[in-house]
């Protein structure tokens, strides 16, 4: 069975696989410091970018991008879950549509609590979600096959709850406040300061796990340089945010989603589930693990961020209408995963590839949304890039098996 791709605090190095001894060049050729390849990948697009068009780098352009990932982040990270099962799900982007569909109905149209309408729409994207993974369960129907009649399905469904209104615009409320709340100098610094504070206390109670296991916790130096790492980050990442209009309050949600799924699928017994299902359906299900169920349990929520995601991106633009959750949505969701190390082969990944992979196709197409270029070209690049990590994927997984 595979061994699972820790989480960011880790650098990419596989959870339960050996280190193997080496040059970083190398480690990173087999497969390990994923997350460090992929940050390097982005400081080299943002080094292109700002270098074609001094405005990339503004505070600017830089909170315009994270507000512009946030909803696609959501969704992939019940794409990196679905992923890590070794399955696909080919219908988040229809789903995220269709919820934010719902809620605009009920909100605008049937003047419904905000509140009550957004909890409607992630209703909506659980019952699909559970839905999915009944289909590919009970009835063993590959999930290629479900949710791809599940793209086309909830597109005519979404389509449907709009009728001929066609487009619903939304009003100041709650729904819009999501992604055009922001938060106060002070305020953003607090925010900055705890997530340092829970990244270190993550990092000391996980190494202390490893020592009270009797495994290996890995040199204290190396866990000391994440956490200064991740502290700069996080510290430039609020500086710039607060040379705009504040830390956004729809960022905060993304990355409270991300660490609640990080510490799911690295502490809880579930998560070590669904890294096991995906790296051997047959053995978990031999070592008395509920395939089953952890395959519904999966697509319920992938589903449900996907709805999650579909209401974010209605709040920032103010609207729904028949094109929600179409376009390339689905393309940025499934791609920004795999391009940041998660496998599409399963068993091996982590949640804040979610981030990462927003991050670097988030920035590819704003970038070129500065150039001017067309979509034809985005579209293009996108694909190519896609390719070219997908192909970094299966040929990292062949050095693995043949060094297993």
């Amino acid at each position: 069975m595979s061994g699972p791709a820790a989480g960011p605090g880790s650098a990419g190095v596989g959870r339960g696989e050996p280190v193997q001894r080496g040059n970083v060049l190398t480690r990173i050729g087999a497969g390990e410091l994923g997350s460090l390849r992929v940050i390097v990948g982005l400081a080299v697009i943002w080094i292109i970018f700002q270098v074609a068009n001094d405005r990339f780098l503004s505070s600017v352009n830089l909170s315009n991008l994270m507000l512009q990932i946030t909803a696609v982040a959501t969704i992939s990270i019940g794409v990196v879950l679905v992923l890590l099962l070794g399955e696909i799900d080919l219908s988040v982007g229809a789903v995220s549509g269709l919820a934010a569909g719902v809620m605009a109905v009920l909100s605008v149209k049937h003047g419904l609590s905000p509140w009550l309408a957004i909890l409607a729409g992630l209703a909506t994207g659980a019952l699909i979600g559970a839905f999915n993974g009944i289909m590919v369960t009970a009835f063993q129907v590959p999930s290629f096959v479900v949710t791809l009649a599940g793209l086309l399905g909830w597109q005519g469904a979404l389509l449907a709850v709009l009728g001929s209104t066609g487009t619903i615009n939304l009003p100041p409320s709650p729904i819009t406040d999501l992604t055009s709340t922001f938060f106060s100098v002070e305020v953003g610094w607090i925010l900055g300061l705890a997530t340092i504070a829970a990244f270190a206390l993550a990092a000391v109670l996980k190494r202390r796990a490893r020592i009270g296991a009797g495994l290996s916790p890995g040199p204290l130096a190396g866990m000391i340089v994440r956490l200064a790492a991740t502290a700069v980050a996080v510290l430039a990442a609020v500086a710039i945010l607060n040379d705009d209009r504040g830390v956004p309050l729809a960022a905060v949600i993304m990355l409270v989603l991300m660490a609640i799924f990080t510490f799911i699928t690295e502490r809880l017994r579930f998560g070590r589930h669904i890294f096991a299902v995906g790296g051997n359906e047959e053995a978990a299900r031999r070592a008395g693990i509920n395939t089953k169920g952890v395959k519904v349990a999966v697509f319920t929520l992938a589903s449900t961020l996907a709805a999650a995601g579909g209401i974010l991106a209605a709040s920032r633009l103010l609207a729904v209408n028949q094109d929600s959750g179409g376009g390339d949505l689905l393309l940025l969701a499934i791609a920004g995963p795999v391009i940041a190390g998660t496998s599409l082969f399963g068993g091996r990944g982590f949640v804040f590839s979610a981030l990462l992979g927003a991050l670097v196709i988030g920035s590819i197409s704003n970038g070129m949304d500065l150039l001017a270029l067309e979509s034809s070209v985005k579209f293009m690049v996108t694909g190519a890039v896609l390719l070219i990590a997908v192909t970094v994927d299966a040929a990292t997984r062949r050095k693995r098996a043949a060094s297993a």
